[in-house]
């Protein structure tokens, strides 16, 4: 059986770290430490440590204090701040220490991370989250790649996660993930644009009708009211990571337009801070065309 890392810091303290602690039980590491910049704000400042305490995790109130001793790292804060992150980090790093980069970022970036990490006596894994980690948690399947594959398997089986190696070059992973995206996320952004315009021009039924028709393996109002409700909570960000996507795709040169107009709808639909309400797509559409 592999040994449960003895130190394990997460750095970005939302649904993602949150998620697998409540999973772990035998497997929980004995001590867990966790940075967020959250701590460093005034207005969220008692929220987050109230959210340490609840999952049993000594808060660090500087990022240097969480990572002192940590042999194995979580860096799950937001697409756009994985980079910045690692180089916050790089100079409290111990020495092997392994670092999970959980970010749903480009291969590029993630390649730039892993050289700042590197040079900094780390080792770097590219890690991609292929599920919501509700409700599957610690459970959630996770690829890796990098040439630290085996002792990223051996601590994360330790830890009772489900990681499968998809390759020794850094960046493997999260084009696996930033690709499969332009999939998952742009269906929702389409849900948006569709469905919303079309209870604004008061056809919805009409248009409702025409796509069960077309497609009756989908329950459309259902499917509908859920892809709009995951813009609303999570919206910011899946922007953050459609924006990584676009770079991935004009990386490969295929433009990234679809995966850049996305992100312009999850924005939009985050940035009108409209609650979820009720599972359902005509109370939830209103709702939102009332913010638009």
């Amino acid at each position: 059986m592999p040994q449960r890392p003895a130190h394990l810091c997460f750095i970005g303290f939302g649904e993602a770290a949150t998620a697998f602690l409540s999973g772990w039980d035998i497997a929980r590491p004995a001590h867990i430490t966790a940075y967020d910049r959250k701590t460093d704000i005034d207005a969220s400042r008692a929220l987050q440590l109230t959210q340490y305490a609840a999952h049993r995790v000594t808060p660090g109130l500087s990022l240097k204090a969480a990572l002192q001793g940590a042999d194995t790292v979580f860096c799950l804060v937001t697409a756009d701040e994985a980079c910045a992150a690692a180089r916050a980090a790089a100079p409290y790093l111990a020495k092997g220490a392994l670092w999970f980069d959980g970010n749903s970022c480009a291969p590029s970036t993630k390649r730039q991370a892993a050289a700042v990490i590197e040079a900094a006596g780390g080792r770097y894994v590219d890690l991609a989250i292929m599920s919501p980690v509700h409700p599957l948690r610690h459970h959630a399947p996770l690829l890796i790649a990098g040439s630290h594959t085996d002792a990223a398997n051996a601590a994360l089986q330790a830890l009772d996660m489900k990681p499968r190696a998809v390759g020794a070059e850094v960046g493997r992973a999260s084009a696996i993930k930033m690709i499969r995206s332009v999939m998952v996320k742009g269906l929702e952004a389409l849900t948006a644009e569709c469905l919303l315009s079309a209870h604004r021009a008061g056809v919805a039924d009409e248009v409702l009708a025409s796509l069960t028709a077309s497609h009756p393996g989908i329950a459309w109002p259902r499917q509908g009211a859920y892809n709009l409700e995951r813009m609303m909570v999570h919206g910011t960000r899946r922007a953050a990571e459609m924006r990584e996507v676009a770079i991935t795709i004009a990386d490969l040169g295929l433009g990234g337009e679809m995966a850049a107009a996305t992100a312009l709808w999850q924005d939009r639909i985050a940035d009108s801070d409209t609650a979820p309400g009720a599972d359902d797509l005509a109370l939830r559409a209103a709702a939102l065309l009332a913010r638009l």
